[in-house]
C-alpha cells in the first residue's frame, strides 16, 4: 500500500474517527480491533489478525518438526511436572488417558 498522510481530528477525550478510505484499507469492517504501536512521535495502527497471520507465519519458518496441539500440551505437562519435581513422563501419560 502507498503512503498517504491525511489530517484527523482528535477529540478533547481522545477519541478519533478513521475515514471509511482508511478502515477499507486495513480491511476493517464494523467493530474491529487493532494494535497500537507508539514509536518515538509516530503511531502505526495495524489490524489484529495481521499480527496473529504474522506469528503464524515466523512459527511455521521456525518449526523444527510437525507437531500437534496434543504434541504441544503434554510436553507442557511434563515440563511443569519436572519443574515442582513430580513424576515422570510415563505417570503423566496415564494421568491423561
Amino acid at each position: 500500500m502507498a503512503t498517504r498522510s491525511m489530517d484527523v481530528k482528535v477529540a478533547g477525550n481522545g477519541r478519533m474517527i478513521l475515514p471509511a478510505s482508511v478502515r477499507k484499507a486495513m480491511g476493517l469492517h464494523g467493530d474491529a480491533k487493532v494494535i497500537l504501536t507508539v514509536e518515538d512521535d509516530q503511531v502505526r495502527l495495524s489490524p489484529i489478525g495481521h499480527g496473529v497471520s504474522r506469528a503464524q507465519a515466523l512459527y511455521r519458518e521456525h518449526a523444527k518438526q510437525a507437531r500437534s496441539t496434543d504434541d504441544f500440551l503434554m510436553d507442557r505437562k511434563v515440563e511443569a511436572a519436572a519443574d515442582l519435581g513430580e513424576g515422570t513422563s510415563g505417570e503423566m501419560d496415564r494421568d491423561v488417558q
